[in-house]
C-alpha cells in the first residue's frame, strides 16, 4: 500500500481548524447583534485589525495561514443544538434565532493582506454580517501565531501559575471577605494562547474554584461546561450610534435607551468608556441608573472610576447595594482582588479577567484588536480614558467628538488604511 502523500495532502493533514465552532466567540457578539438586526440591519460598517505592541516575528509570516483559517471559518454554520441553547437564553429572541440558523460568515467581506511586517485585516460590509468577524479573527491570529513559540514547557508554565492563582483564591480572596461576594469570569477569548489552552483553564477554575469562578464570556464553554455566559455590550454598540442619524451630543442616550427597549431589565451592565466616565455620567441620569444593574470598566485608572460610579450613585439617591462595578481592563487577580478590597462593602462587584488568564504561560502575549472605524460612510471613535487606547481614522472627526462632549486632546491612536 502507497503512504507516499503529496506536500498538499500532508499540508491538509497537518491543518488544524483554530474555530470549530460559531458558539466560540463571547456573549457580547450576540447581545449587540440582536439589536442591531432588529432596528438598523441596513447598516454598512468597517472593521479593522490593529496590533499594538511588536510580535515575536514579523505577523506577515503568518497570512497565509490566517487566510485558510478564514476560510474553514467561513464554512460554519450553527448546529440546531447550539441554537436551542441559545434560544434557552431568555433574552434571546426567536426571530433572532431564525436568522442564525441560515447565517454564515462570507469571504466576500473580509480581506488579509500583508502590511509591512505586520498584517492588514479588513472586515467591511453590512454590519450584521461582518461584525462577528472580530473575536474569531483575533483567536486566529493569536493562536497561530503562538503555534510557532509553543512548546510543552511553556504549558507547564502556564499550568503553574494557574495553580498559583487558584492559591492566591483560596487563601487571598476568604481572607478579604466583605459585604459582598468575589465573583470573577473569564473573558480571554481574543487573546487566548490556544482554544484548548482556554478550555483547560475555564474547565480547572470551574472545578477547583466554583464559589469564586462564576462564568466565562465563552458562549461555547459556557454550553459545555453548564456555566453562566458573561458579556451585555461593547464600545462598537455605542460608537455605532454616533452614525445613526441621532444627533452625536445624544448618541450614548440612544445606545442606552435602544438597549432598554431590547431587553427590558435583562442585560443590565453599561459600558461606560466610550467618550470618558465624565461624558458618560453626564448621559446616565436617573432613568438609565435605575434601570441599568451597574457599569462596566475599560480604560483610565480603576479605583478614579469607581469613586466616580458612586459618587453619581450618591447624587441621585440611588442604592449602591443593589448595583454592580465591572473592572475588565487589563486585570490579573491580585489587581481585582485589590479593587475588591476597596468596594466590595459598597456595591456589589465583578472582575472580567482575560490575558492573565488565558495567555499567561510565559511568553508575551499580543496586544492585537479588531475595531469599528467606521458606519454608514461615517467615521465612528473611541475616546478612551487610557492614553494611547484612543482609536480612530478621522482626525477631523475626533477633533469634533473632543470638542461636543468637551473633551481634551490626549494620546491618540490613529488607524491608517
Amino acid at each position: 500500500m502507497n503512504t507516499h502523500h503529496t506536500p498538499a495532502q500532508e499540508a491538509i493533514a497537518d491543518y488544524v481548524p483554530v474555530v470549530t465552532s460559531l458558539l466560540g466567540t463571547d456573549l457580547y457578539k450576540f447581545t449587540m447583534l440582536q439589536p442591531m438586526l432588529h432596528s438598523m440591519p441596513a447598516n454598512q460598517a468597517e472593521y479593522r485589525f490593529v496590533c499594538r505592541n511588536e510580535a515575536a516575528y514579523p505577523l506577515s509570516e503568518i497570512r497565509g495561514e490566517v487566510e485558510r483559517q478564514i476560510e474553514h471559518l467561513c464554512t460554519l454554520r450553527f448546529t440546531e443544538e447550539e441554537l436551542q441553547y441559545l434560544g434557552g437564553l431568555r433574552y434571546m429572541k426567536s426571530d433572532f434565532i431564525d436568522f442564525l440558523r441560515i447565517f454564515r460568515l462570507q469571504q466576500r467581506y473580509i480581506s488579509v493582506s500583508a502590511n509591512g511586517d505586520g498584517l492588514s485585516i479588513v472586515a467591511k460590509g453590512p454590519q450584521i454580517h461582518v461584525m462577528l468577524f472580530e473575536i474569531f479573527v483575533l483567536a486566529i491570529v493569536n493562536e497561530i501565531h503562538f503555534r510557532r513559540l509553543a512548546t510543552p514547557e511553556a504549558l507547564e508554565e502556564g499550568r503553574r501559575r494557574l495553580q498559583g492563582k487558584i492559591t492566591l483564591l483560596r487563601i487571598g480572596a476568604r481572607e478579604l471577605q466583605r459585604e459582598h461576594p468575589f465573583e470573577f469570569f473569564d473573558f480571554g477569548v481574543r487573546r487566548r494562547f490556544s482554544a484548548a489552552w482556554q478550555e483547560e483553564v475555564v474547565a480547572t477554575l470551574a472545578r477547583e474554584v466554583p464559589e469564586f469562578f462564576k462564568g466565562t464570556s465563552n458562549v461555547h464553554l459556557a454550553k459545555k461546561y453548564g456555566l453562566v455566559p458573561i458579556g451585555t455590550m461593547a464600545h462598537e454598540y455605542l460608537q455605532t450610534f454616533q452614525a445613526t442619524g441621532v444627533q452625536l451630543k445624544g448618541f450614548q442616550k440612544a445606545a442606552l435607551e435602544n438597549w432598554v427597549q431590547e431587553y427590558r431589565g435583562d442585560l443590565g451592565v453599561a459600558l461606560t468608556d466610550v467618550v470618558g466616565m465624565d461624558a458618560f455620567l453626564a448621559d446616565f441620569d436617573l432613568y438609565f441608573a435605575k434601570l441599568f444593574d451597574g457599569l462596566r470598566h475599560d480604560s483610565g485608572d480603576p479605583v478614579m472610576w469607581g469613586e466616580k460610579a458612586l459618587a453619581h450613585y450618591a447624587r441621585l439617591k440611588v442604592n449602591a447595594h443593589s448595583k454592580r462595578l465591572v473592572f475588565s481592563d487589563g486585570l490579573d487577580l491580585q489587581a481585582a482582588l485589590g479593587l475588591y478590597e476597596r468596594f466590595a462593602d459598597r456595591i456589589q462587584t465583578g472582575f472580567g479577567i482575560g490575558t492573565n488568564l488565558t495567555n499567561d504561560v510565559g511568553l508575551t502575549p499580543l496586544n492585537i484588536v479588531m475595531k469599528l472605524v467606521s458606519c454608514n460612510g461615517q467615521p465612528v471613535a473611541k475616546l478612551s480614558d487610557s492614553p494611547g487606547k484612543t482609536i480612530c481614522d478621522d482626525e477631523t472627526f475626533l477633533a469634533y467628538l473632543r470638542q461636543v462632549f468637551r473633551i481634551e486632546d490626549g494620546n491618540s491612536q490613529l488607524i491608517k488604511s
